[in-house]
């Protein structure tokens, strides 16, 4: 087993990582759910992008997206993505791979009710992604759908989770001289338990 202890301490790496991001939203400017998810397209591109991660579950990960974006067609091409929480304030970072599925089921319903009347419309509105003609034919488009939808917009089919279970997680501290603390968890399957090993900086 790994020497761990203080702010690495635990058997669940998740309750770990909800740890460190409650930390995070006391010291964080600006969203402290940030991550970078990075995707690879059918030619093996890689492509990265921030996003709002908006539940820690019992084992995953989950954001929300357009599923006609590009980082969507992504992940559904390969199965698998990769991100990263990096917080300044707190000289951390926690680096997650592993499979993703949808999640557009009752979750999802309810998160999309929780966002603001404008957000909601919005997502009714953005062909994400896609080329836009002008600024001026976006805002038609979201005065096109309030009409049709109202003030009460039920989620469109478009628009969903996705649910990261990862395979590899890694926890980084910075250290004094660039002697940082790494931890990476990693195991074979879903099915597996998990392996912890103490890296090198």
């Amino acid at each position: 087993m790994a020497d761990r202890s203080g702010i690495f301490a635990g058997e669940d790496p998740f309750a770990i990582a909800r740890s460190w991001l409650a930390e995070a939203e006391g010291t964080e400017p600006n969203d402290p759910n940030a991550i970078a998810l990075a995707t690879v397209d059918k030619d093996g591109l890689p492509n990265v992008r921030m996003v709002l991660l908006k539940e820690i579950e019992a084992d995953a990960f989950v954001f929300y997206t357009n599923y006609g974006s590009a980082k969507a067609r992504e992940i559904e091409g390969a199965g698998k993505a990769a991100f990263v929480l990096h917080w300044k304030s707190l000289r951390r970072q926690v680096r997650v791979r592993g499979l993703v599925t949808r999640e557009e089921g009752p979750l999802a319903d309810d998160y999309y009710a929780s966002r603001s009347l404008k957000s909601r419309l919005g997502a009714w509105a953005s062909d994400q992604s896609q080329p836009l003609s002008s600024r001026l034919a976006l805002m038609a488009e979201v005065a096109r759908v309030t009409a049709e939808h109202g003030p009460n917009p039920k989620r469109p089919p478009f628009w969903g989770g996705f649910r990261i279970r990862p395979l590899e997680i890694e926890f980084w501290a910075d250290g004094a001289f660039r002697l940082h603390d790494r931890f990476r968890w990693t195991r074979e399957s879903l099915l597996h338990d998990w392996h912890i090993q103490r890296l090198n900086p």
